[in-house]
């Protein structure tokens, strides 16, 4: 790999992270120097967009590396524009897509219908075959069944197939043959096998993840082809690496052959950011904000780790808060940074429902037409002409004046669409507006902290984004948060996170077994297994053993019980593990549920995950972010609730290095606005953040 994440070189390394209004990039050098730019998002081809961005920002200087966040993999199953895709799968095992894991998203709602399989019912093919779940063959696999599944293939133009096989987590030969045979007879057939992708127990989350990495296969290796191509074409040989939703980075060419691992690319970069960031400022425990135009993202981190949830939900729209709320998506058993999202960005639209009553979202304006005040012919209102109505934002336009704002047509919109019907003025339809948006928001922070048994009042509230900063003081005073931090680069700072993430791989492999009558060897087996393959994946990205970090975790639960929790393990030896598992299990289900079952309850393991991660050469955080002056206005007239408008203090963040500032403030920056309200103050810290000091209401 040229010049990659192992090298350790002293070139520069770029993050790209494509948004839907905006492509941000930023880049770092190896003597912590930092450069940014926006441009236009090309949604016609986001190649397009990345290149023209590359050309502005860069000059002479070699690029080492360019990280990538994308959100390809999650619009193709959102618009439904994935490859044609058919199934292979046991025989009596054709419906699974279908009958699902009967999980509803509303439960009472008679006009709910679950999403169509991505793969239809006459492209579901059943071979015989079979394999028991202690991996011994029961029936031997019909070859006439394979003949007559790459005949129908051939015929109807299939792009991608998805081989799931019964029991192939316990013995993958059935599975093998049946993908050699699809690749030699059909060569430009894109082929996933579920062994290779989830050797997991339970058939429809392996089936349906399996079946989602078959359908964005052939488009994630296009849209990856191209964007190879037009880097060749800047002079850039270096590797391009990915942001999975776990939030580590892959080879291009990994997430080409396993394209399933980034379909939540985009959200977990900032969140990787907060962790590396969280973890140098000493935080123990912050929440993540990060608001963009569309949606409002909020997770949790841990003494600088990120929270991972073990499956998520694909193309189910955004969740409202409520956590156990689900089956309205296609369910992906991969790990993915826990995130709660709720449909409250800038551009979401404000609107009175058929009763009257205000409504925010989730529908968006989008980036075209978008808000009234892009003046691209959009006529609703959203969240971004409010703000814009009540002087927080700059009408001379965002980004440094890139994109023009036009105040009278967000005051018309707003007047038309919200004050006039509501009977309130100008000034209390936006306010209302902004603070129904922050009680939406206020859901998805307490999903991450309140229900997984967090006390908000003893966290940090990091926020990003180009909008969350302007939200993040009042949500903060409202649950009870003290402290807020906005790092630098709020707006991009999901492009800067992934110059702060490390090269992971994460693997799993299903271990059925009663602690109480255990199997030394096959847990040793399974894993040394697991830790090889690691080292070897880290080792092909170039990382020696001394930078090779191995993390083994334990899915367990008390015999009887239908889901798992997972233990993180210490060290990799068998009889350890064993030794303290039982222990380890009880005190994490005391932890999550509040109790735990006495010690004579026998405990089963049920698999094993692995993450290996690879240490970079070199320090990826700067010492410092010195703050960069910007020209702004020295005051503008902003409108606060019980005290009305008031000629409020502008100021670039360099300005806050002279001292802390008391609110009303507005720290306008090239890509996000700040507010500091009445009764806050903002200061510098000694990285570059802004600090926001408040009195919890």
């Amino acid at each position: 790999m040229n010049g990659g994440a192992g090298s350790g070189t002293a070139g520069l390394r770029i993050g790209v992270d494509i948004g839907g209004t905006f492509t941000d990039l930023v880049a770092i050098g190896a003597d912590g120097a930092i450069r940014t730019h926006k441009t236009a998002s090309t949604p016609g081809d986001y190649s397009l967009g990345i290149e023209t961005g590359l050309r502005a920002l860069l000059g002479a200087e070699v690029v080492d590396e360019v990280l990538h966040a994308t959100t390809i993999g999650s619009n193709a199953i959102l618009e439904g524009k994935g490859a044609r895709t058919a199934l292979v799968t046991s025989r009596g095992f054709r419906d699974v897509l279908e009958i699902r894991d009967l999980r509803m998203p509303r439960l009472y709602d008679m006009h709910w219908t679950k999403p169509p399989a991505l793969v239809e019912r006459r492209l579901r093919l059943e071979v015989g075959g079979r394999m028991r779940p202690d991996g011994s063959e029961s029936e031997a696999l019909d070859q006439a069944d394979i003949a007559a599944a790459v005949r129908l293939i051939a015929a109807e133009g299939v792009a991608s197939v998805a081989v799931c096989l019964l029991h192939s987590y316990a013995n993958p030969a059935h599975e093998q043959a049946v993908a050699a045979a699809l690749r030699a007879a059909l060569p430009g057939v894109a082929v996933t096998a579920s062994h290779a992708l989830l050797p997991e127990i339970k058939e429809y989350p392996r089936t349906s993840t399996t079946v989602v990495n078959a359908y964005l296969q052939p488009v994630v290796r296009a849209y990856l082809t191209a964007l190879e191509a037009r880097l060749r074409a800047l002079g850039i040989g270096a590797g391009l690496q990915l942001m999975q939703s776990n939030g580590g980075l892959a080879s291009a060419q990994h997430a080409g052959a396993f394209p399933a691992h980034i379909v939540e690319s985009g959200p977990a970069a900032g969140v990787v950011g907060a962790a590396v960031l969280a973890a140098r400022l000493g935080e123990p425990r912050v929440i993540t904000f990060d608001m963009g135009g569309t949606t409002a993202k909020a997770g949790l981190v841990e003494h600088g780790e990120v929270l991972r949830a073990e499956a998520m939900e694909v193309g189910a729209g955004v969740m409202a808060g409520a956590r156990l709320l689900v089956g309205a998506g296609y369910m992906l058993k991969l790990p993915a940074v826990d995130l709660a999202e709720v449909g409250a960005g800038g551009g979401s639209i404000c609107r009175l429902d058929a009763a009257g009553a205000p409504k925010v979202g989730p529908h968006s304006a989008g980036a075209d037409p978008g808000p009234a005040c892009y003046g691209r012919g959009g006529g609703e209102p959203t969240i971004t002409d409010c703000n814009l109505v009540l002087g927080y934002l700059d009408p001379a336009g965002l980004a440094g004046g890139a994109l023009a704002l036009d105040a009278g047509a967000a005051r018309a919109a707003v007047a038309r669409r919200l004050a006039g019907p509501l009977g309130l003025t100008l000034e209390q339809a936006a306010h209302g507006m902004l603070q129904l948006a922050s009680a939406t928001m206020m859901r998805a922070i307490r999903a991450v902290s309140v229900e997984r048994g967090r006390d908000v009042r003893g966290c940090a509230l990091l926020a990003f984004g180009g909008n969350g900063p302007l939200f993040a003081a009042g949500i903060a005073a409202a649950l009870g948060i003290g402290r807020v931090v906005v790092p630098p680069m709020p707006g991009l700072f999901s492009a800067f996170g992934l110059l702060l993430a490390d090269t992971e791989h994460h693997a799993t492999r299903s271990l059925r077994m009663r602690l109480d009558a255990p199997d030394a060897g096959a847990l040793a087996a399974a894993v040394d297994g697991l830790v090889a393959a690691g080292r070897a994946h880290l080792a092909q990205d170039g990382f020696a053993p001394a930078r090779q970090v191995l993390m083994l975790s334990a899915m367990a639960r008390y015999v009887g019980q239908s889901s798992e929790l997972t233990v993180r393990l210490e060290g990799s030896d068998a009889a350890a593990i064993l030794a303290g598992l039982a222990e380890a299990f009880g005190a994490e289900h005391l932890r999550s549920y509040g109790f735990r079952a006495p010690s004579e309850e026998p405990v089963e393991l049920m698999g094993l995950s692995l993450i290996a991660r690879g240490v970079a050469a070199r320090p990826r955080l700067p010492a410092a972010i010195p703050p960069a002056a910007a020209r702004v206005p020295a005051r503008r007239d902003a409108w606060f609730a019980d005290i009305g408008w008031v000629a409020t203090p502008v100021c670039d963040r360099a300005a806050l290095a002279a001292g802390p500032r008391a609110g009303p403030l507005i720290v306008q920056e090239y890509d996000a606005t700040c507010l500091v309200p009445p009764g806050a103050a903002a200061a510098l810290d000694s990285f570059g953040n802004i600090v926001l000091s408040l009195t919890p209401g």
